[in-house]
């Protein structure tokens, strides 16, 4: 491992841990007025609003937190759970389960509630991960405070983060990646390596237990930087002398992680309700190369007009750097390259154009786009996407190592000018304005928010206790899926208040049943949730014949359902609900309702 990932070898000056601290205080300041800033709609009214283009994503976070703060203080398995999908449950080893989180904020999800506890994590992930870039570049890669704030500040609010920021509290914990470079850097020195393998190990398993794509994703960047570097004749013998330490603190470090994540990983690999790869379709979700030239929705740039719908979502803009700043991010490579006058610091740059370029085509996915058109040739990525964990990724997140590698550039390239400034003032100001050409477009503008349906006074005040025997089975309608999320959100309210328990049959998770035995999202469909979805989103109420009575009775025994309830207001996160529809079915099917609070309910008879 290089002895300086630095490219620019500076003494250190007397002064430095003064202006360090002062510098720390600043970057810290700005980056959580950014961070507030960007999810200032939500702090509106916590509990009251939701993000538009990711609300079902958002109550599955919520209710996340919720179980596993309940799984924890109950002594149950927060790792698989019947609470949502009665009878088969729901593997959420294999899902975004957020573990540590729900552990470490259970206090605070019982003390104001889901909704507010994700909304003080997304904050502080955006926060953190500025930060955490910050102290890494500062500490360990530059000698200007301001080469690091910058090239922090860029990463914590790079477009990827700012879109994965509609809802994903695994991928908007980006402060674990610096964490894990600064411990694998730390292995090159073999004096330490029990004690670094054992301080790695254990991050290791925190990363996984929060975002566990994103560690698979940082683990193969550190190793093709690496090997790179380490292949580069000028850092050869120093990765010689450094490799018997290196893989002595691994070999710890797998130690650790293993025996640590032992449970999780059989889960995930041979537990049930598992499954291989995914639902989503890889094109799809892979980037279109004209996606690196486009601007963010949420950016000063997609506010002036200059946004488009490369991404599938607006969830998964994993480039979109714009085109000035990718000519920037050459310009700096050129620049350092010629600046630079030991072979390592070379060696060092080569592992990073290295990283960015392999990263880049491989968010191609299996087939390339370009603005949208299509063009069959063969792709990088098609060579691994038939490898385990590998198929459950989209190609499109590869793009998001990108962003760190743009971010160490600027800073270096800032560091370097600062050290020493062009010699002529127009060569100043070009590069001055170079940056604000390619950055200004890029701030962030806050997410946009909306008004959320309130949780019904029937879960509110209890009244639900007096319909569902304990641990029961409860079920909305629509039944809770992805678009409807509602089951999920009653479910984590009642849970944080700790007024009990009630079970629900379907619900939003990646679960098993997908075509070619892959994932999907949810559980395969019933005739009575395909029913009532018909029902909600077309306004149709079907015709019940004697057949239809006898699917649904089959579903109401499998799921074992007691009640069924309908609110006045229902959320859906893609399409407005037709309640009155939703409503008439169930009549039709299960008789007259009862109006309790605020709901309609339905008594289902035992058997």
């Amino acid at each position: 491992m290089p002895t300086s990932p630095s490219v620019v070898s500076t003494p250190t000056p007397p002064s430095r841990v003064h202006r360090n601290r002062r510098a720390d205080l600043i970057v810290t300041l700005v980056a959580l007025a950014l961070a507030v800033w960007v999810t200032s709609g939500l702090w509106r009214d916590p509990n009251g609003r939701t993000i538009t283009v990711n609300s079902s994503d958002q109550a599955l976070f919520e209710w996340l937190l919720a179980f596993g703060g309940h799984a924890l203080t109950h002594g149950q398995n927060p790792l698989f759970t019947h609470m949502i999908n009665f009878p088969d449950g729901v593997n959420l080893a294999v899902n975004t389960s957020i573990t540590v989180y729900a552990a470490v904020f259970a206090p605070l999800t019982y003390l104001i509630g889901p909704p507010a506890t994700f909304l003080v994590i997304l904050t502080l992930n955006l926060t953190a991960t500025a930060v955490a870039w910050y102290w890494l570049l500062n500490r360990q890669f530059t000698r200007s405070p301001l080469a690091a704030g910058l090239g922090g500040l860029f990463i914590g609010f790079s477009p990827g983060m700012i879109s994965h920021a509609n809802a994903h509290l695994n991928w908007t914990a980006g402060w674990l990646v610096p964490l894990l470079i600064w411990r694998v850097l730390a292995l090159r020195h073999a004096g330490h390596r029990v004690r670094d393998g054992v301080i790695l190990g254990v991050l290791v398993a925190v990363a996984f237990s929060i975002a566990a794509e994103g560690l698979f994703f940082t683990a193969l960047a550190l190793g093709l930087f690496v090997v790179v570097w380490a292949l580069h004749p000028a850092s050869r013998a120093e990765a010689r002398a450094a490799l018997p330490g290196f893989l002595g603190g691994l070999a710890v470090t797998a130690l650790v992680a293993g025996v640590l994540l032992a449970y999780p990983l059989w889960l995930h690999f041979a537990g049930p309700q598992r499954f291989d790869g995914t639902g989503f379709d890889a094109v799809t979700h892979s980037e279109d190369i004209a996606s690196y030239v486009a601007y963010p929705r949420r950016s000063l740039a997609g506010e002036a007009g200059l946004r488009t719908n490369l991404a599938p979502n607006p969830t998964e803009e994993n480039s979109f750097f714009g085109l000035p700043l990718l000519l920037l991010a050459v310009a700096a490579f050129v620049l350092l390259w010629r600046r630079v006058q030991q072979p390592p610091q070379r060696a060092t740059l080569w592992a990073l154009g290295a990283v960015a370029a392999a990263f880049t085509v491989l968010s191609f996915g299996p087939q390339a786009k370009v603005d949208g058109r299509r063009f069959d040739l063969p792709m990088p990525f098609d060579v691994l996407a038939h490898l385990p964990v590998v198929n459950a990724a989209l190609p499109a997140r590869f793009a998001l190592v990108v962003a760190p590698v743009i971010g160490v550039l600027l800073a270096y390239t800032v560091d370097a000018l600062r050290a020493e400034p062009p010699r002529s003032r127009p060569a100043r100001i070009a590069w001055l304005v170079a940056f604000a050409v390619a950055l200004a477009p890029l701030i962030p503008t806050p997410l946009l928010t909306i008004e959320r349906e309130p949780i019904p006074r029937f879960f509110t005040s209890g009244a639900w206790q007096e319909y569902v025997s304990p641990g029961g089975i409860l079920t909305p309608v629509p039944l809770a899926v992805d678009v409807y999320p509602d089951g999920q959100r009653w479910q984590a309210y009642v849970l944080a208040n700790r007024q009990g328990e009630f079970r629900i049959p379907s619900g939003f998770f990646l679960g098993p049943g997908g075509p070619d035995g892959r994932g999907r999202i949810g559980p395969v469909p019933r005739p009575m949730s395909a029913i009532f979805d018909q029902a909600a989103r077309q306004s149709v109420v079907p015709i019940v014949t004697e057949g239809t009575r006898q699917d649904v009775q089959a579903d109401l025994r499998h799921w074992q359902i007691e009640t069924v309830v309908l609110p006045d207001q229902v959320h859906g996160a893609k399409w407005d609900v037709d309640e009155e529809a939703v409503r008439r079915t169930a009549t039709e099917l299960f008789g007259e309702p009862e109006r309790v609070e605020d709901v309609w309910v339905w008594r289902i008879p035992p058997g």
